[in-house]
C-alpha cells in the first residue's frame, strides 16, 4: 500500500476536509509546494489562493483558501486557513455580489483610507473563490 499523507484544512470556524491524500498542493508566500509523504518539515504562511489535494490515484479536490499558514510534520499536513472553502461549495452568485460590494466600496473611499486594503483583501477572496468554484466535477 502507497504511503499517504493526513491533510486537515482548518478555519477559525470549523474543520473544512480532513482526509487521507497522496500530494497537497498549496500556495505560499514564496510561491507554490507540493507536498508528499515524507517531505521535510516545514512551515510558512499561504498567500490566498487555491489548494489542491490529490488521493486515489488521479481524483482530485480544490478549495479555495484566504490565506493563513501550513504546517508539514511526518506525514501530516495542517493548513490554518483565515477562510477556507471546497469548490463543492462555492455559491458563485453570492460571490459574485460580495464582489460587486467590494468593488462599490473601493470606489467610494478615498485612495489613502485604510480600509481600502481590506476592500482589496475582501475582492482577492471573491476573485480564488470563483475560480476554484469553476473547477466543479
Amino acid at each position: 500500500m502507497a504511503r499517504t499523507l493526513l491533510c486537515e484544512i482548518i478555519t477559525p470556524e470549523r474543520i473544512v476536509y480532513t482526509n487521507e491524500v497522496d500530494m497537497v498542493v498549496a500556495p505560499t508566500i514564496d510561491g507554490e509546494i507540493g507536498i508528499l509523504p515524507l517531505h521535510a518539515p516545514l512551515v510558512s504562511a499561504l498567500k490566498p489562493g487555491e489548494i489542491r489535494v490529490r488521493h486515489s490515484g488521479d481524483q482530485t479536490e480544490w478549495f479555495a483558501s484566504a490565506g493563513g499558514y501550513i504546517q508539514v510534520h511526518e506525514d501530516k499536513v495542517i493548513i490554518l486557513a483565515d477562510a477556507a472553502v471546497a469548490s463543492s461549495q462555492v455559491d458563485v452568485e453570492r460571490v459574485r455580489a460580495a464582489m460587486d460590494l467590494a468593488r462599490q466600496r473601493m470606489s467610494e473611499l478615498p485612495h489613502d483610507d485604510e480600509l481600502v486594503d481590506e476592500c482589496a483583501r475582501d475582492l482577492k477572496w471573491c476573485e480564488v473563490q470563483l475560480e476554484v468554484g469553476g473547477r466543479r466535477k
